[in-house]
């Protein structure tokens, strides 16, 4: 989790991981939507991508979950462009 506050105009917070296959990058995706839903009674506001492009993005606002096939992780790379900031675990 990378907390880009003060820093970021758009959101508070980019939530990256990855599913090796589509099967599970939709699993991940889906979860983690219910389990924000349930938790906190929030909707994403838009989702973007699909499993099969490799890439999925749920927009809850001050946090942006990204679910990243490997290649696609690797390729874009958004722990460098984002290396300044500080890192959470979850």
């Amino acid at each position: 989790m990378l907390d880009l506050r003060g820093i970021c105009t758009f959101t508070d917070f980019y939530v990256l991981c990855t599913g090796a296959s589509e099967p599970q990058l939709k699993a991940i995706a889906s979860d983690a939507t219910e389990q924000v839903r349930e938790t906190f009674d929030i909707r994403p506001m838009g989702v973007d991508g699909s499993p099969m492009s490799q890439w999925v993005v749920a927009d809850f606002g001050s946090v942006l979950l990204h679910v990243f096939h490997p290649a696609k992780r690797a390729l874009y790379k958004l722990e460098e462009l984002w290396n300044d900031v500080p890192r959470l675990k979850l």
